[in-house]
């Protein structure tokens, strides 16, 4: 048996920060969105669980033995062991939800061969707080520390283009957290997916471009070419922009390599 696996990029259509909590974390309000790209992970049966990481980024996991990956392993019934391959094609400390992704990816897998136990959203939740979305990686709000779930009826931008652009400096989350100022600027909207989009916001911006000003170039690179929305992702530093048409994003992700070959870039649709 083998068993494969996208780990979907994942992007934040909006992000309000409401305040901090005695905990340490943070209250949040979120639109969750996956592009049909990522990480490409395959799992076959072996005597023991082991792991293989390559491509692009697979240099900056910190432990290969002990990254999110192998921990949702451990946390999840499969059996006697799996030989997993993580073929690493999204940055990391990138706003994407990389490791998250990937833990995602783990649980449909295991899903699919042998079932999830039904407790698996808590298990989702303690490798970390956009696992579980991660998981499911269709669009949905979440609320909380991002864990508490609710799916969008409407999803009226599946298939959009977009263009996702990181200026190749990774931006650990726990320091622009820490940089937000502390204001509450509001609750997200409501609507279907577009219209929270638009009207939403990213509160992490402007904290993020404190510690990492190469994103206010990215959003300026993007701006440029016409999107009908240009945003961060996350906690940074990847920056994302939405198109009408297949063509258009194509030319902007034409436009950004030669004017920026130092970036990098992927192109997809919105599921």
């Amino acid at each position: 048996m083998t068993l494969s696996e996208t780990a979907y990029a994942k992007i934040n259509l909006a992000l309000h920060v409401r305040r901090r909590r005695e905990d340490g974390y943070h209250e949040l309000e979120t639109l969750f969105a996956f592009v049909d790209d990522g990480d490409r992970l395959t799992a076959s049966v072996a005597d023991r669980d082991h792991l293989t990481t390559h491509g692009e980024f697979a240099g900056k996991i910190d432990d290969p033995f002990d990254n999110i990956v192998a921990r949702a392993l451990t946390a999840l019934p499969h059996g006697k062991g799996w030989a997993v391959d993580l073929d690493k094609r999204l940055p990391v400390a990138a706003g994407l939800g990389g490791g998250s992704a990937d833990a995602g990816a783990v649980f449909r897998m295991v899903e699919r061969g042998h079932g999830l136990p039904d407790d698996w959203h808590a298990k989702a939740a303690k490798l970390g707080a956009d696992v579980p979305a991660c998981v499911l990686s269709r669009p949905c709000i979440g609320t909380g520390t991002g864990t508490d779930l609710e799916e969008v009826a409407e999803n009226d931008l599946a298939g959009c283009p977009v263009l996702l652009v990181n200026p190749r400096v990774p931006v650990p989350t726990g320091p622009v957290f820490k940089a937000w100022d502390g204001e509450d600027r509001g609750a997200m909207p409501t609507g279907s997916l577009r219209e929270i989009a638009l009207a939403g916001r990213n509160d992490l911006e402007v904290p993020a471009i404190s510690i990492c000003p190469q994103v206010a170039d990215v959003l300026a690179a993007l701006g440029r070419t016409d999107p009908f929305l240009a945003r961060m992702s996350g906690s940074g530093a990847t920056c994302f922009a939405l198109y009408e048409s297949r063509e258009a994003m194509l030319a902007a992700a034409e436009a950004i390599a030669r004017d920026h070959p130092e970036y990098w870039q992927m192109t997809g649709a919105l599921r």
